[in-house]
């Protein structure tokens, strides 16, 4: 009975969401009908392929085409059957449809791993997992590209399946469902391996408990929770473990079809030159740390509604006063890294069109010392972080904060879009908030889209050299 109602629940919601999207997108597209932003290389690449044009490609994309591969096969069927034919075919209007589609995919998705990941408490928890879905499928970043035709949407829809599929052990699913995702964007190469970390982890923390009872066996008394501050204990576990060959062919065997697919992206890497095809020139690679902090402070601003409250304030003082050597080496770490390793990417500094120009300006910019004194709250960021995933095993956060790692450091644009996934599968492990907090966060959301598509679509400006309009967009 209780599945049924939230399944009545959920359906409800995503009617609502459709609906309300559909409308937004028929507005959106009525004021901006030509391709706008990075859509002007995307918008033709596509329709070369609905046009059968495979070998033709733009050297200005450097993406590979799993965008426009699932564009075709979803649009050519239809076309075929509703027998319509020229201009709407893959229209921008119709290529942009497609990201609706996986929107509505993401929704689902979002539910079926909260409902996997939360799954203990079933009498309570049925309007907090839809409310979750819903909330996360109109994170405001994600949301707004959902009506233009970028990867964003696609990218998250294979990420999150492929996550799904780790969940449920479906591994070769999983791993093929990776090959799609890395076909919208190559760096989801780094949720393929997360995938495979979970696995990694789930087989360390089985081989833990059972040392654990075996060492209970021999002294009753003697400690057998792993906590975070265990770091010998862990890491001698860990030396014993990699040099156990039994234990790590059964460790290869449950993780070979991720492996596989590291092995062919290694291989694409070699023949590629790299991993950006196309235009390099834009995307070089760098050590750019406090990438990291910008992805903290982005996760603890978005996630306020859900996570933070005056006990976790209280709980940070608490440690703080407790372990105040431990802070303070972290935050002359963090100057030393905001010092030697802050790097500013030119469309950073000359694209007024994206919210991040104006973060940098208004806030960065206004004072020499400014990325300074932001490091104080850098490391509550990170505190509250690592707070919100205590309920997680010391080998899942060790293989997720390694996957932010890679997906944020070697950036050195400042671009919100590349927040996207680890956000989200931070706030899925995340302990399901309460139903009013679940509300204010997706009230929230709600509000930051207003704001967001009010800009794009009512206040559009125009450049002195330039006839074209120009929006506002995150």
């Amino acid at each position: 009975m209780m599945e049924r109602y939230e399944g009545y629940i959920f359906t409800a919601l995503c009617s609502a969401n459709f609906f309300i999207s559909c409308l937004l997108f028929s507005k959106i597209t009525r004021e901006q009908r030509d391709p706008y932003m990075d859509e002007i290389f995307h918008v033709p690449q596509a329709q070369k392929y609905c046009q059968g044009k495979f070998s033709e490609w733009d050297p200005m994309i450097t993406t590979l085409p799993g965008l426009y591969l699932v564009s075709v096969g979803v649009i050519k069927p239809l076309v075929w059957l509703a027998g319509w034919t020229g201009e709407v075919v893959c229209s921008t209007a119709m290529l942009r449809f497609i990201n609706l589609l996986f929107n509505c995919g993401n929704l689902y998705l979002l539910y079926l791993i909260t409902h996997k990941l939360h799954f203990k408490d079933k009498t309570r928890a049925a309007w907090r997992r839809a409310l979750v879905a819903l909330s996360l499928s109109t994170f405001p970043v994600l949301y707004f590209f959902t009506f233009l035709y970028y990867t964003d949407a696609g990218s998250t829809f294979f990420t999150l399946f492929a996550y799904l599929m780790t969940l449920y052990g479906s591994h070769k699913a999983s791993a093929l469902l990776g090959c799609g995702a890395i076909l919208f964007r190559q760096t989801n190469i780094i949720w393929v391996a997360f995938c495979a970390g979970t696995v990694v982890a789930g087989r360390l923390e089985e081989a833990w408990e059972t040392e654990q009872a075996k060492r209970r066996e021999e002294r009753p008394a003697g400690r057998s929770a792993l906590s975070a501050g265990d770091t010998g204990r862990v890491l001698r576990f860990l030396l014993e473990y990699v040099t156990s060959p039994s234990r790590l062919r059964a460790l290869l065997l449950a993780a070979w079809p991720y492996a596989a697919v590291a092995t062919a992206f290694l291989l694409f890497v070699i023949l590629n030159g790299g991993i950006v095809v196309g235009d390099r020139s834009s995307h070089e690679a760098c050590l750019h740390f406090p990438q990291l902090f910008y992805f903290l402070s982005f996760s603890l601003l978005f996630s306020a509604p859900a996570a933070l409250s005056l006990r976790r304030a209280g709980g940070f003082l608490h440690s703080l006063r407790k372990q105040p050597w431990l802070y303070l080496c972290a935050a002359a770490l963090s100057l030393l890294l905001v010092w030697k390793f802050t790097f500013v990417h030119k469309y950073l500094l000359a694209d007024n069109r994206h919210f991040p120009f104006y973060v940098w300006r208004r806030v960065f910019q206004r004072h020499p010392l400014v990325p300074f004194a932001l490091v104080p709250g850098y490391v509550f960021a990170a505190w509250s972080f690592a707070e919100s995933l205590k309920c997680r095993s010391v080998f899942w956060n060790l293989a997720f904060l390694v996957c932010v790692a890679a997906a944020t450091v070697p950036q050195k644009l400042l671009e919100f879009r590349y927040f996207i996934l680890p956000y989200l599968l931070y706030r899925l492990h995340m302990p399901l908030p309460s139903v009013g907090r679940l509300l204010l966060e997706l009230a929230l959301h709600a509000a930051l889209n207003a704001a967001t598509l009010h800009l794009f679509l009512h206040r559009p400006f125009q450049w002195p050299h330039s006839p074209a309009l120009q929006r506002f967009m995150w």
